[in-house]
């Protein structure tokens, strides 16, 4: 009955089996193959959540099962659920091509749930490849091939090179500690983080998970990326891909220890990089979704002051922000995705008139929006909130006073884009928006979630910390 304790991860696999053969033996059929996908994905929802409490090792002890692993599980398959919800009309993927679009997104979504429970460095590895390898092929499907062709190519460039990096920090890790497992570094590491190989060693290894987090200096993909992919895509790279990151980043560290100076030094520095160029290279784009691609190394920054708290404070903080990110991004994608429903690139000026066209999506984009610069009352103001006193514990108060610098530095750029939304009077009359009833009620549920999770968190940060726990 062990193989149970998979199940999450069985149904995905089945799942995307289900899409392999329908794109081999069945015609192109978008409807059919969206409705698919949405119970497909609401049913692994449930999965995951009917497997949140379960715990175990398989594989030779190489995979773990815990409370951290499973909120994490639960966390991707909603992701995936809500992605395939805006996904009803794939504006930037033929139509030839659903199926294949569905079957990658249930791939990539496997390796994710594999890489949060990896124990053993090799099924990390593989996990994490799996998952960009389906990402590298998602981002090349857009319909404008040479859009999509040159941000897949860069993406898989970048992405091997951090691969690269990575293999030999592994390579560095097991030559020094002569460990293969996460749970064995915990009883390794701590007594030798003071070698400059286990240190660097550490480091290399970590860049594999600094590329999909999108850490400087791993972040030269992301605004080309996320500007080529197709919209829905892009969506799911921003939030999906980021929670499962985060995961495997309070993993390591968590696993290294309290100990090393060197280490806390190092993830100081790329802390205030990432917010620092994150921030400063977003006050001038014109393209949304190159902005909110300079967002997010923004908010790369922002998890590393939780994660390097290396404190249960810090780690909560962390799995708090992770869940806050997913909301947050998904809802601005989601505004983006309805008001470019022909799968082009949306420019900030295009914006302009969108209260009238929709005032709910209007709405949506506004609160998502101070979400991300950490407006109370919003779940974002609290996720920052309690990685910078998980810090400040610590004693990192540069660390924090820098951080809320690039706070109100984002502030600038978020309402550029909210004074388009409310403010710009568009250049020829709009017509109003065309919104279904599920997307509308989709909109007004994320609205909800972003402010009752920001007035009374203590349901989430009380999950988040039993999560945290599992880590210490």
């Amino acid at each position: 009955m062990k193989w149970m304790l998979f199940s999450p991860e069985l149904f995905c696999l089945l799942a995307a089996l289900w899409f392999l053969i329908q794109s081999m033996l069945a015609r192109p059929n978008p409807r059919r193959a969206h409705r698919s996908a949405l119970a497909l994905a609401a049913l692994g929802v449930a999965v995951c959540l009917a497997a949140v409490k379960s715990e175990g090792l398989l594989f030779s002890n190489g995979y773990r099962l815990d409370l951290f692993s499973q909120v994490f599980k639960a966390l991707l398959s909603l992701g995936l659920f809500l992605i395939v919800c805006i996904c009803g009309k794939l504006g930037g993927i033929k139509e030839r091509n659903h199926d294949d679009f569905y079957f990658l997104l249930f791939v990539c979504t496997l390796a994710l749930m594999m890489l949060v429970s990896g124990d053993h460095l090799l099924i990390i590895y593989l996990a994490l490849e799996l998952s960009s390898y389906s990402l590298y092929i998602l981002v090349a499907l857009r319909t404008d091939e040479d859009a999509g062709l040159e941000a897949g190519i860069k993406y898989f460039l970048v992405g091997i090179f951090a691969s690269a990096v990575m293999l030999f920090g592994l390579a560095l890790l097991y030559s020094t500690t002569q460990a293969t497992y996460l749970s064995e570094f915990v009883r390794v590491l701590p007594g030798t983080m003071d070698g400059p190989a286990v240190v660097i060693g550490l480091l290399l290894t970590m860049s594999g998970f600094f590329f999909k987090l999108a850490v400087f200096p791993f972040h030269f993909w992301v605004p080309d990326v996320y500007q080529g992919a197709a919209n829905q895509v892009t969506a799911y790279i921003a939030t999906a891909s980021k929670v499962a990151a985060i995961a495997i980043l309070l993993r390591v560290v968590a696993a290294s220890g309290p100990g090393s100076a060197y280490l806390v030094q190092i993830l100081v520095v790329l802390s205030i990089i990432s917010m620092t160029l994150g921030n400063l290279a977003a006050i001038t784009q014109g393209d949304l979704k190159r902005l909110l691609g300079y967002s997010t190394i923004a908010h790369a920054g922002y998890v590393l002051i939780g994660i390097l708290s290396m404190s249960r404070a810090g780690y909560c903080g962390a799995v708090f922000y992770a869940v806050a990110l997913l909301v947050m991004k998904f809802s601005a994608f989601l505004v983006l995705v309805q008001v470019a429903d022909d799968g082009r690139n949306l420019r900030i000026e295009q914006l302009a008139g969108l209260h009238r066209r929709s005032p709910i999506l209007a709405l949506g984009l506004m609160v998502a929006l101070f979400s991300l610069a950490g407006i109370p009352p919003t779940v974002g103001f609290t996720g920052k909130f309690v990685v910078f006193v998980a810090a400040m514990e610590k004693g990192y108060f540069t660390l924090v006073l820098i951080g809320m610098i690039n706070v109100v530095i984002s502030l600038y750029y978020y309402l550029v884009v909210i004074k388009a939304a409310y403010l710009l009077e568009p250049r020829a009359e709009l017509p109003k928006l065309r919104v279904g009833t599920a997307i509308k009620l989709l909109n007004t549920a994320l609205i909800g979630v972003t402010l009752v999770a920001g007035i009374f968190p203590r349901y989430l940060l009380e999950l988040a910390d039993a999560a945290a726990r599992v880590l210490l």
